[in-house]
């Protein structure tokens, strides 16, 4: 076993790169491994992207000026074989995949992430278990969908790949043609799901994390989306249905889950009677879960965390005076995911209450 920090806390090593579950074609995303500084803890080992080297001493004087505690031990190399070399110390990964298994073989966590990832077990899963879902059909192959199956679809709909991030493979359908059109974009031995539109401004994410009493609730966020593609997330959410999602992450638990899970879920009907129905699970860290680390140790309830595109390349241009987060005042601007700048790509956690989060905003658009 690794020797316990200070705290009696367990030593991580963190390597939160996603080039493992990311579409393919997005850039910057080989930067994302810069999300984890955030979350780690010190006496803690971090692995991060070389090219981040540059911001290093930007972030950390950022963090330290804003009372963020983190880890100042870093491997700047992404290899899984970093992970192998150190089995003393605990597994924090973004994403347990075929390359955190072999490096570090648990295959409880690994069959379950496997298992759940897939948006059509999902809903299987979710049937047996009695976890509220929209209407959804699944196909083992998109080419098994037949004119039958396109006639009796509840248009609009969506299709969707059944392993899909980022919103990539997933197309709605407003009637037939369009989704005989959406079916021929899929590869015919692609498995795919048919599901009704769910008609809502309303989606949130509720992350659990894995102790080893049980599935320990989290944080429950509302999801800032453009269309279906993910934005941010802000706290405290309109609601936090734990109890529709519960059965599950009790199965991914006992399953072998790991670390932090997430599960999104529609809010629909009546304001005064809301229904709550799961849309998927994230079985790894998702977009909420650094900010709701961030807010967690700086003691921040009320935020908003939003990607934001800039002019700038270097976070010594990004000038912060006057917003960055005051521990004093409790509200302010926290850099998240930072390593993106250098590609023109920010995502930060606003503090405060909602008009405060729009002053800071108002300011921030102007300087990025």
């Amino acid at each position: 076993m690794a020797e316990p920090t200070t705290t009696g806390r367990q030593r991580r090593i963190l390597n939160h790169d996603i080039m493992g579950c990311t579409a393919d074609g997005v850039v910057g995303n080989h930067l994302y491994s810069g999300r984890a500084l955030a979350v780690s803890e010190p006496g803690d080992l971090i692995q991060l992207h070389p090219d981040l080297a540059g911001q290093w001493e930007h972030v950390t004087a950022h963090y330290r000026r804003i009372g963020l505690r983190h880890s100042d031990a870093v491997l700047w190399d992404l290899s899984h074989a970093r992970l192998a070399e150190r089995p003393d110390y605990e597994l924090s990964v973004f994403f347990f995949g075929a390359d955190e298994h072999a490096a570090r073989p648990d295959p409880g966590w690994f069959h379950a992430v496997q298992a759940i990832n897939s948006k059509n077990t999902f809903m299987s899963l979710a049937a047996e278990l009695g976890v509220p879902v929209p209407l959804t059909t699944p196909f083992e192959r998109a080419g098994d969908i037949t004119a039958a199956d396109i006639a009796a679809a509840p248009c609009p709909c969506y299709i969707k790949a059944a392993l899909s991030v980022s919103g990539i493979g997933i197309h709605r359908c407003a009637d037939a043609a369009e989704l005989r059109a959406a079916i021929g974009r899929f590869a015919p031995d692609t498995p795919v799901q048919i599901q009704e539109e769910v008609v809502t401004d309303c989606f949130l994410n509720l992350q659990y994390s894995a102790t080893e009493n049980g599935p320990a609730r989290h944080a429950a966020t509302e999801q800032v989306l453009n269309g279906f593609v993910h934005q941010g997330n802000r706290h405290p959410a309109a609601h936090a249905p734990w109890e529709a999602v519960e059965p599950m992450a009790h199965w991914l638990h006992a399953e072998g889950m790991r670390g932090v899970y997430a599960f999104d879920v529609a809010v629909v009907g009546d304001a005064a009677a809301p229904r709550f129905l799961a849309i998927e699970c994230n079985p790894r860290y998702n977009g909420a879960s650094y900010p709701t680390a961030v807010a967690h140790k700086l003691g921040i309830a009320h935020w908003l965390a939003k990607a934001y595109a800039t002019r700038h390349r270097t976070l010594a241009d990004l000038d912060l005076t006057g917003i960055e987060y005051d521990p004093d005042t409790g509200t302010g601007i926290v850099l998240v995911n930072w390593g993106p700048i250098l590609v023109g790509k920010l995502l930060v956690l606003l503090a405060g209450s909602p008009e405060q989060q729009q002053a800071l905003e108002r300011v921030l658009l102007q300087r990025l």
